[in-house]
């Protein structure tokens, strides 16, 4: 017994050690839209005040306007881009901002409201990125820009049918891609979640996703979140009216929660995607009602409780949290606060400057930074009192969430691609 007990300290010890020291890598970089840990969050400090000049490191042209975010890991930055008829991935020199080479992933770019193709963002690993665009072309390339392998999800399943165009991100866990195509509105097709071998592109499951919404309601934007929490693993997909938990190795629906759409409204499409933190998951819809709930039951038998709601959430940006507290920004660029575990308002319609809000808020140093469409960001403390730290105008149009990365923060602009800060471990709290 006694040796039992010494080879279960040594498998934990082994257990925390690995996933430190994942962690520790992954924590310096943004290697998905959302961040090292997929909620908007990264560890260290970033500027708080920038313009055009001012604490830039760099600035790179683009050619034109996207929802997709830059994703970083180490010396590389990725970008989806479109460009004219065409969308391409770029691979930048993260020191200079120089083009290392580029790719063409589809072309058939067009506009659909705010939407190009271009609007799901890169995922990586550090030795392989993946890439899907509005026309549901999915390539994968070695970080020297070699293509390993490309789907035509289209071509095998179907036309897309949502009303604005594709923009959901791919997700990635333990060398497998999760993607979702929940639609309606313009296909009488089922919306499915896909199960992909990372390294060879083959299909490992696909599953229908059910949905009761009409007209517009089927359609989402959003993009799926992994829940991990004491063993148990699950993906979580928001849209159609609900949420639903799937287990990865089938895909087969452990749990819905109904009540995204409680009045039934034929135009409720989701863009804001759900945000998971331990065991609770977030679940925004089109403003109201927001669903804060937890899963119960773990590791067995996973029951899923709803412990509360709010009414004032977000449409298009994602909300943030840090464990303590939820971080609001609705499209107007008012601020809401709750506590997360209760619900609690902490405080409540803090109007950050006029403007329309698409890009989601992320937190690094204890501050939360939102960039509106004229490309103003604004950063302001988090905790539980309202305090605007700084307001930084890049004056362009800008869809495009931040990123952040070893003590710089990086801004897409129609225009421009904006490295802010010096590339270091952290920066000076006076900056």
């Amino acid at each position: 017994m006694e040796r039992k007990f010494r080879w279960l300290g040594l498998w934990f010890a082994l257990v925390v050690i690995t996933f430190v020291s994942t962690s520790t890598e992954a924590s310096g970089n943004w290697p998905n839209w959302r961040g090292p840990t997929r909620d908007g969050s990264a560890s260290g400090v970033v500027p708080i005040r920038w313009d055009t000049e001012k604490n830039v490191s760099w600035r790179v042209q683009m050619p034109e306007w996207t929802g997709s975010t830059p994703i970083v890991w180490k010396d590389r930055i990725f970008l989806n881009v479109a460009d004219g008829d065409n969308v391409e991935l770029w691979c930048l020199e993260r020191e200079t901002g120089q083009l290392l080479w580029k790719r063409l992933l589809s072309t058939g770019n067009h506009q659909q409201r705010k939407q190009n193709m271009s609007s799901p963002s890169p995922v990586t690993d550090g030795r392989y990125v993946w890439v899907m665009t509005g026309t549901g072309i999915l390539r994968a390339f070695d970080f020297s820009g070699h293509e390993i392998w490309m789907r035509d999800i289209p071509e095998e399943y179907g036309e897309f049918g949502l009303n604005w165009g594709y923009a959901s991100s791919p997700l990635l866990d333990d060398n497998t891609l999760y993607i979702q195509v929940l639609h309606g509105m313009k296909t009488d097709d089922p919306s499915y979640l896909l199960k992909i071998d990372a390294s060879n592109g083959a299909t490992v499951w696909r599953k229908e996703r059910p949905t009761q919404a009409v007209r517009e309601s089927p359609d989402a934007y959003t993009t799926p979140a992994l829940f991990r929490y004491m063993g148990v693993n699950q993906v979580v997909v928001t849209g159609g009216d609900a949420v639903t938990g799937h287990d990865p190795e089938n895909g087969e629906e452990l749990w819905r929660v109904n009540g995204l759409n409680p009045t039934g409204n034929r135009s409720y499409r989701i863009v804001a995607s759900p945000v998971v933190i331990a065991d609770m998951i977030v679940a925004p819809t089109r403003v109201r009602p927001l669903l804060a709930m937890r899963i119960e039951g773990l590791p067995d038998d996973s029951q899923v409780k709803v412990l509360w709601q709010a009414e004032n959430g977000p449409d298009v940006p994602t909300p943030v949290t840090d464990g303590d507290y939820l971080y609001i920004v609705n499209d107007q660029g008012i601020v809401y606060v709750h506590e997360l575990d209760t619900g609690k308002l902490v405080y409540g319609r803090k109007r950050l400057q006029p403007g329309t809000y698409s890009a989601s808020p992320v937190l690094v140093g204890g501050r939360i930074y939102v960039t509106n469409e004229s490309g103003l960001t604004s950063v302001f403390r988090s905790g539980p009192e309202f305090e605007i730290l700084a307001e930084n105008a890049l004056e362009d149009y800008t869809l495009s969430s931040p990123a952040v990365s070893e003590g710089q923060i990086f801004i897409r602009t129609a225009n421009y691609l904006y490295a802010i800060g010096e590339w270091s471990s952290g920066v000076s709290e006076n900056n």
